[in-house]
């Protein structure tokens, strides 16, 4: 091996701290926001891996993952006061790549963006479920509305990706659903979580 590939890096910042700042950041976005809807009384879910993190946190907070998005539920008919209700908090709205999201209003960035999926409606065309309804949502400790286990479950299931398979095993595994789940959902659909079932590892 030559000597320089066994040279040690030298970084100009420290990447951990870098880290924990990012992840700070983002939870402070979605605090900001969420804290913003709720004075507004604007309806909303939390959905993505800030749900599965919550829930998993119910039952196991050593079991949690980070995550890097901030994702919502929102009735499409609620977008205006939604709109109104992030100004305050200094986060804008934009649509962009067939997504609406709210951004930072000082340095805006899709990667640091809240994204928005609409209530009732299918993510894309051809989806076996279409997004659960804002009302099935349960107000958690932290004051977060966030979107209830079924549905939760549901959208990563439509979803499946290979983040998502990681979810519905970290959540299967500190017990929040089991194999009897397998029949509350579609045969598509619960062919995939049958796959979890017989292979949890995450």
């Amino acid at each position: 091996m030559s000597t320089s590939a066994m040279m040690t890096p030298v970084f100009t910042y420290d990447p951990w701290e870098r880290y924990v700042m990012t992840m700070e950041e983002i939870d402070a976005r979605k605090k900001r926001i969420t804290a913003a809807f709720n004075s507004s009384q604007v309806p909303y879910a939390i959905i993505g891996g800030m749900a599965v993190a919550e829930w998993v946190a119910s039952k196991d907070p050593d079991a949690v993952r980070t995550t890097k998005d901030v994702d919502l539920l929102l009735d499409r008919g609620d977008l205006d006061a939604a709109k109104t209700a992030a100004a305050k908090s200094g986060l804008d709205y934009h649509f962009a790549n067939g997504i609406g999201m709210f951004l930072e209003r000082q340095n805006p960035s899709a990667k640091r963006g809240v994204h928005l999926i609409w209530a009732g409606e299918t993510v894309r065309p051809g989806d076996p479920l279409p997004a659960p309804q804002v009302s099935r949502s349960i107000v958690f400790p932290s004051g977060s509305r966030i979107v209830c286990l079924e549905d939760l479950i549901g959208m990563k299931l439509v979803a499946f990706r290979r983040h998502d398979q990681t979810h519905l095993a970290d959540m299967f595994n500190v017990g929040l659903w089991d194999a009897a789940w397998v029949s509350k959902y579609p045969p598509e659909l619960a062919a995939r979580l049958k796959e979890i079932v017989d292979n949890p590892v995450a």
